[in-house]
């Protein structure tokens, strides 16, 4: 991955959490933290 190819998905991702914030409303932070720990809880399963 490229330094370009890092930055270009940081902003899209950024972009995405601000359309969130500003016009969508759909908790997006809350919705992926959920995920993550769902993740994280699977994972430590396999430990």
């Amino acid at each position: 991955m490229t330094n370009k190819i890092a930055i270009l998905l940081a902003v899209m991702i950024l972009a995405i959490f601000a359309a969130d914030h500003f016009w969508l409303n759909l908790d997006l932070p809350v919705r992926v933290g959920k995920v993550m720990n769902g993740f994280i809880e699977y994972l430590s399963f396999w430990r």
